[in-house]
């Protein structure tokens, strides 16, 4: 099995450090490019439960809402928001605890962002939305319509936590880097040096599976939310929620959930993918067309995990074209 094949079926980005130099050597990296990155988008503000989320939101119409993971932010879609506001609204939040939102105390699992997401829905009255989720984002994307079909008329996804890479048997079915490494994570004591201490997310691997050079103001606006090392706990608590033997068992309940909703929605639903890619290279697309009946997929060119950062204008002009045949 090829490596990105592999990674596709095991790899979760918290073990990416690993993986990037190997990807590396099997596509030359983009060569420095004119991508901006300086945010032009409004950005906003609103109280959810005993905290803020703030949230870019450009354009009117239709409402178009982005989903971002770890450990990005709403910024991750900056470059391609301004193709799908021509004739949508699109708004990106931050999710709690990550990027310009709030940090209020409290765990940041899975459960702590359905429910601040739903509350921020909620807050801002949006209905007949189109999600568009990325990495946890695309996880947080199809449960937020399976659980709200009355409110979601469209989703895109890419790069997505999501089946068939997980849920995963065991940490030996990983193979021993990976396996080893998601231990490591998820250990009280070596995770909390790696990814507390280390800021491991942001200062190793959110470069690494960037396709360019990641120039210093994205590295700054990347990094703000974590400066303080108490700041950074979201980063840590994600990939310990990654089902693995099990547990946490609300995870694998979620994959599954996921998994029999692709199976049965007949929503228009929009893949774009990248080469090589890391979570959906394209030997997994076809998992996604022989299991959703009104997917749409796109190749949107060369990149690895963060593809908004690789391949903005594709991505923005495949959502835009998508939604206008949608």
């Amino acid at each position: 099995m090829q490596l990105t094949s592999r990674l596709a079926l095991l790899a979760l980005t918290s073990v990416l450090a690993i993986a990037a130099p190997a990807l590396a050597q099997e596509t030359a990296k983009l060569p420095p490019t004119t991508i901006s990155e300086e945010n032009p988008l409004p950005r906003r503000e609103v109280a959810i439960y005993d905290s803020t989320m703030s949230y870019l939101d450009a354009g009117e119409g239709e409402v178009v809402l982005f989903l971002h993971g770890n450990p990005s932010a709403a910024y991750l879609w900056r470059n391609v928001i301004p193709f799908v506001a021509e004739g949508h609204r699109a708004i990106a939040p931050d999710l709690i605890g990550m990027g310009h939102s709030g940090k209020p105390a409290i765990d940041y699992t899975y459960a702590d962002h359905t429910r601040y997401l739903d509350a921020f829905v909620e807050a801002l009255g949006l209905t007949e939305i189109t999600l568009v989720g990325h990495d946890w984002g695309a996880a947080l994307a199809w449960d937020y319509a399976r659980r709200h079909p009355e409110k979601v008329v469209r989703l895109a996804f890419m790069e997505g936590v999501l089946p068939p890479a997980f849920p995963q048997p065991s940490y030996e079915a990983m193979g021993p880097e990976m396996g080893g490494m998601f231990q490591a994570m998820r250990d009280p004591e070596q995770g909390y040096k790696m990814i507390m201490e280390g800021n491991m997310f942001v200062e190793q691997i959110l470069p690494m599976m960037i396709d360019r050079p990641l120039g210093d103001a994205a590295r700054a606006e990347y990094g703000m939310p974590y400066h303080q090392l108490e700041a950074r706990l979201p980063t840590w608590t994600w990939p310990r929620q990654v089902p693995i033997g099990g547990e946490p068992a609300s995870s694998v309940a979620l994959m599954e959930d996921i998994r029999a909703f692709m199976d049965t929605t007949g929503m228009p639903v929009l893949l774009a993918y990248a080469e090589p890619g890391v979570l959906v290279p394209p030997q997994v697309v076809p998992f996604y067309t022989g299991l959703i009946d009104n997917i749409e997929t796109a190749y949107i060119g060369q990149g690895l995990h963060f593809i908004q950062e690789d391949q903005p204008a594709a991505i923005g002009r495949a959502i835009a074209d998508w939604l206008r045949r949608n």
